[in-house]
């Protein structure tokens, strides 16, 4: 076996291994000095800058801007809000000291902002035409977890949050569900992961919010990834923060808000859905680098494949992100092994006997299916290369909804649920008892991820009504339950 693959686990034997060899091997992330922490490298931040690129171009197509606001919160402007503070507690780290000097208040680490965003929208909303207000934030937030794993839960991750105020409880609603319809065209579209949608239960919504919507992705160990939430939340915080506004009769209101966020956690969802033995599987649309060019020879023969590998790339760089790898010191069968590591979805072999046939062997990472492409029909958006690119985003996502659909099974009895090893996305019913959510959850270590939204792919049989899968009682709202990261 080639050096490159040596020490990754394969994924049947023991997954969670795996997944750590692949982040490590593909070169994406390396851990820090204080445990919990990890540098991210420059080849996954790539891939988190792609994401953020797709998504922020949507941001600012439905009306957002940037903006940036402080890391550290005054404990007592996060208090303001209860139930948010009780959620985020055992999560929170402190700043007690500022130099040698101990401060009068401690301040809050961001572990998320809307005290700190509540706090600033008091100050600039007085009148309904100031509003609506739509701010995104990129930035980092802390929270102190316990059990951490690269990209899925770390002690301090990169994300977004989008914090809105709106006149009226309806406008608020609508942003809510429009984020997360962008979230879910970036992440279908772009991540080519297919998705189930619909509002949290009671007991797994936001900490402090009316109202959640989700995002669920199914993983390729059959457990189940939150991959981006939109929040109504109501008047609470517009009232705990007094964001209020004089309304167009003379009389003061409070405003509506919203807050919704993803993380780079989806690169984790990229790695555990898409990966294989391996290593990374990148959908060309988030790929650092979509094609890679090998030469291949010894020589004069390999001076002159080195040659055309970079006037091949002159020709396709205007439209694809192109690399040349003539590293001397490997050969090319270690180079294939680091390029498949690291997820390229395309390769490309120039060697003597291709140049003498004016042909490029062509490799894609998805299928591992070569095939001889004249020289000329690379280039262009009309050429080889873009339709293989278009063919493979497309495979991606298509093999990702057959495995979904086929790890998605119709139950009514918690038997049938533990018998499938909790692996799979589990379609039933709720009768809306916190007791039998909980119930389900001991038994079997599955939550409910949403309640899905009506018109959701999902089994035929869970689409009536049918029992509660804690109860057994005849229960009206379909669920959709899952063992989660």
């Amino acid at each position: 076996m080639d050096r490159v693959m040596k020490d990754v686990t394969p994924r049947s034997e023991d997954f969670s291994q795996w997944y750590v060899d692949v982040v490590t091997k593909a070169d994406l992330i390396d851990y820090a000095p204080v445990k919990g922490f990890t540098v991210l490298k420059p080849y996954g931040y790539r891939i988190w800058e792609l994401i953020q690129g797709f998504m922020d171009n949507r941001f600012k197509a439905t009306g957002h801007q940037n903006a940036y606001f402080p890391v550290l919160i005054p404990e007592s402007l996060l208090q303001r809000e209860a139930d948010h503070v009780e959620g985020f507690a055992p999560e929170v780290a402190w700043v007690t000291h500022g130099g040698a000097e101990e401060l009068a208040e401690r301040l809050a680490v961001r572990p998320t902002s809307e005290a700190v965003i509540g706090a600033m929208y008091s100050r600039w909303v007085q009148s309904y035409r100031d509003l609506p207000v739509l701010i995104n934030q990129w930035c980092s937030v802390v929270r102190w977890e316990r059990a951490t794993r690269p990209f899925l839960r770390a002690r301090e991750f990169l994300w977004q949050e989008g914090h809105t105020a709106h006149r009226t409880s309806a406008e608020a609603v609508a942003e809510t569900e429009q984020m997360l319809r962008v979230y879910r065209e970036t992440i279908e579209q772009e991540l080519a992961i297919p998705t189930v949608a619909g509002p949290k239960s009671p007991g797994e919504r936001f900490a402090g919010a009316v109202d959640t919507l989700t995002l669920e992705g199914l993983m390729g160990d059959g457990r189940a990834l939150q991959l981006g939430t939109s929040h109504f939340l109501g008047q609470n915080f517009a009232q705990a923060f007094d964001i209020g506004f004089l309304d167009e009769d003379g009389v003061r209101r409070h405003c509506w808000t919203t807050s919704w966020g993803t993380s780079y956690r989806l690169i984790g969802a990229l790695i555990m859905l898409h990966g294989d033995d391996r290593g990374l599987r990148l959908p060309p649309l988030v790929a650092p680098v979509q094609v890679v060019v090998v030469p291949i020879g010894k020589g004069a023969e390999r001076e002159q494949a080195v040659l055309a590998a970079h006037a091949l790339k002159a020709e396709l760089a205007p439209a694809v992100r192109v690399t040349v790898d003539d590293r001397p010191e490997y050969t090319p069968g270690w180079k294939y092994s680091d390029w498949e590591m690291r997820g390229v979805p395309l390769r490309l072999e120039l060697g003597p006997r291709d140049l003498a046939a004016g042909t490029v062997m062509a490799v894609r990472r998805d299928t591992g299916e070569k095939q001889s492409v004249a020289r000329t029909a690379l280039a262009g958006p009309e050429g080889e290369v873009s339709r293989l690119l278009r063919a493979i985003q497309q495979n991606l996502y298509e093999q990702a909804r057959a495995f979904r659909n086929g790890m998605s099974y119709a139950v009514d009895d918690l038997a049938v649920v533990e018998a499938h090893g909790t692996r799979g996305l589990f379609w039933s019913h709720w009768c809306g008892e916190a007791a039998c959510e909980a119930r389900v959850k001991q038994e079997t270590g599955a939550t409910i991820r949403c309640l899905p939204f009506a018109g959701e792919w999902g089994p035929d049989a869970a689409r009536e009504a049918g029992p509660c899968l804690g109860c057994g009682q005849t229960a009206p709202t379909p669920a959709v339950f899952a063992r989660a990261y």
